[in-house]
């Protein structure tokens, strides 16, 4: 990995998979610009109220040629931040974002990945399922296409992304592999 890569967990322990999810979201970064030198990820808790508990705050520090980007916003108004995961993926896409920007800017090189297809499970039974795409299709799956064997996780209003074979089969298009993004967190 070129990226340096310096990772702090502020007064709470790190999750289990922490550390291999920030990776993954390095690893992606560090495929679309080659150019970042180092990222710092500083991750804590901050109260919310007496009622709603703690929610996760992510403060991301990246160096490119040309500059620094920071991301560092209080997600207080979003419930969803209690999900460590959840206020991780926020805070990168937020990062990869930003980055885009400033390497349009820049005029650095960036590489473009298309997006793999996404829908919302439409449908679950006993050993099959139907995803909803954004344009109205619908996919087959099959509970053992689910990656990481989590099918028993996948329910109605799942967000997934999937990829796709190229022919149908006599239940129409069907999905080959389903990684689940979760419910009402699709960017």
């Amino acid at each position: 990995m070129a990226i340096e890569l310096e990772i702090t967990y502020r007064d709470f322990p790190a999750p289990q998979l922490a550390e291999e999810r920030i990776r993954e979201h390095v690893a992606k970064l560090e495929r679309m610009f080659p150019r970042m030198q180092s990222l710092r990820v500083v991750s804590e808790q901050i109260q919310h109220s007496k009622h709603k508990g703690r929610l996760y705050h992510f403060r991301l520090d990246a160096i490119l040629p040309g500059g620094e980007i920071t991301v560092d916003k209080s997600h207080a108004d979003k419930d969803s931040h209690a999900d460590f995961f959840v206020a991780m993926r926020d805070a990168f896409n937020a990062l990869e974002s930003r980055a885009h920007t400033f390497a349009e800017k820049q005029n650095l090189d960036v590489k473009h990945h298309d997006v793999p297809p996404h829908g919302v499970v439409k449908a679950v039974f006993p050993d099959h399922g139907f995803i909803r795409t954004s344009d109205g299709l619908e996919v087959y799956f099959h509970a053992n296409s689910v990656v990481d064997g989590k099918f028993d996780e996948v329910e109605v209003g799942t967000e997934v992304r999937y990829s796709a074979v190229e022919k149908e089969s006599e239940k129409g298009p069907q999905a080959t592999a389903v990684h689940i993004i979760g419910k009402h967190h699709l960017q």
